[in-house]
């Protein structure tokens, strides 16, 4: 029998969101896991607003409503409030009524740059981090950078001592033929970005370098470091990143190729930390000598360095970092950490799915 196709009537409706929102929907048991995190956080909130002047958005649910960004890899902010119009999921994520006004794209923008810095990104973080606890190896580490493009064109890569635009001048500059490096020339949209390249062959572009510290055991990620593009700065993060580990056993630290020198190896050493970096024997000789590579948890920790490969990539496909759309180091850095701590969301989601099992 064919059924029948009524009109779109009804002006009420007696489902709250609550109920509409499958009890075994992912987002349920990392939405009780923020809300536990922005409660520790409510008072750092409360110290950076006045007592006086107009009511912005609530910062809980500016995080919630950047946490869904991530999550469904919403490309804008003018989408982002388009889905809050209409998707019952994402209001009931961010907490709001049914009939409650969404905000205005460019407010939301506006609030968001005020609230949101490396310092609050580094607590969100470190809070996600307390709820991991039971799932965190205290030994065993695996570091790793990544290459983060900016949101700038190599067009706007110019020579620092060029002046201003004369009229008339075309606004694009022809740099063919010219030798540019980042010593003469500087990028004109975003100052903070170096032209790199991470492989010989490759494209140079305009861009950042993504750190990370992993711990072995499950893949979560402990550390999140952004530096400017440059040839030593993934070994000189991961130095720095290793040193803030707490404790006072001796622990290892996985690595790619690109690791394998004598200084990184022999401070890392100085530092009690057993470097399992790949052996690099491609027109020199390895840092890494038998005396590691004999031992099994070498070739465990070769194992489970590749896993931060996966972060890397659920945090540029997913979380909107294959090319960032923000500039400056600042709020590129803030946003790198930020998603780290969405993707430690969702893998501790699954661990304790798996606990409980």
């Amino acid at each position: 029998m064919r059924g029948e196709d009524p009109k779109q009537e009804a002006m009420f409706s007696y489902v709250s969101p609550e109920q509409r929102v499958p009890r075994d929907h992912p987002l349920r048991p990392i939405r009780e896991m923020v809300d536990t995190i922005l409660q520790e956080m409510s008072p750092r909130f409360a110290r950076l607003y006045s007592q006086r002047g107009r009511p912005s958005i609530a910062p809980e649910r500016l995080l919630r409503v950047l946490l869904l960004q991530i999550f469904y890899s919403v490309r804008s902010e003018r989408l982002l409030m388009e889905q809050l119009h209409y998707n019952l999921l994402f209001r009931w994520f961010v907490g709001m009524e049914m009939d409650e006004e969404v905000w205005n794209h460019a407010v939301f923008s506006k609030n968001r740059e005020r609230l949101l810095n490396e310092q609050i990104a580094q607590a969100f973080f470190q809070r996600v981090l307390r709820q991991a606890q039971p799932y965190l190896s205290d030994e065993h580490f695996t570091v790793d950078g990544t290459l983060i493009e900016a949101w700038a064109s190599q067009k706007s890569f110019r020579r620092k001592d060029e002046g201003e635009r004369p009229p008339g001048a075309p606004r694009e500059a022809d740099f063919h033929g010219e030798q540019r490096s980042n010593q003469t020339h500087q990028s004109t949209t975003d100052p903070d970005a170096r032209l790199y390249k991470k492989s010989k062959g490759a494209e140079a572009r305009l861009s950042y370098l993504g750190h990370v510290l992993m711990e072995n055991r499950n893949g979560l990620l402990v550390q999140t470091m952004l530096t400017q593009a440059d040839g030593t700065a993934e070994r000189d993060a991961a130095l720095l990143m290793a040193s803030k580990i707490p404790g006072t056993r001796r622990l290892t630290l996985g690595a790619d190729k690109n690791y394998d020198t004598r200084d990184f190896v022999g401070t890392a050493r100085e530092m009690k930390i057993t470097p399992h970096v790949a052996q690099n024997t491609t027109n020199r000789s390895s840092a890494i000598d038998g005396r590691t590579t004999r031992r099994a948890g070498y070739e465990i920790s070769q194992q489970k360095r590749k896993r931060v490969e996966q972060s890397f990539g659920w945090m540029k496909i997913i979380g909107l970092l294959r090319k960032v759309k923000l500039r400056g180091r600042e709020k590129v850095g803030w946003w790198f950490t930020f998603v780290g701590a969405a993707y430690n969301l969702v893998r501790l989601r699954r661990l304790r799915a798996e606990a409980v099992a």
